[in-house]
């Protein structure tokens, strides 16, 4: 049974940072693709960045060059380092594993974490 658990969410004023950590459990693989998701209230689910098998990683443009999404394969944990935040990264943050990418776009899989709350005010 595929587990997985968002951590390090909270309250920052702006220009701040937080690290989200996503841990899997029951993945055969300690290398495996995964993708930072966002929801804002009233909004659609947005992906935020992804890290393929590879390595190679992809963000939203307005996140680019404030959020890195990396890799710990010996924890099964997956980070996602918010530098710069703005009341605009404000959003219930959500990690999604072992999806496909199809055309080099991440496909989510069924596999979804519970959430981690970020807010961004003053």
């Amino acid at each position: 049974q595929v587990q997985l658990v968002e951590s390090g969410g909270g309250l920052v004023q702006p220009g701040g940072s937080l690290r989200l950590s996503c841990v899997a459990s029951g993945l055969i693989s300690r290398i495996f693709a995964l993708g930072w998701y966002r929801q804002a209230p009233g909004k659609q689910r947005e992906l935020v960045a992804t890290i393929s098998t590879a390595g190679s990683t992809k963000y939203e443009d307005s996140v680019k060059g404030r959020f890195t999404i990396s890799r710990d394969s010996a924890k099964f944990t997956v980070n996602l380092q918010m530098n710069s935040l703005r009341p605009e990264d404000t959003a219930v943050y959500y990690c999604n594993a072992a999806g496909t990418y199809q055309s080099g776009t991440y496909v989510p899989s069924g596999y979804w974490g519970q959430g981690t709350q970020v807010t961004v005010s003053s």
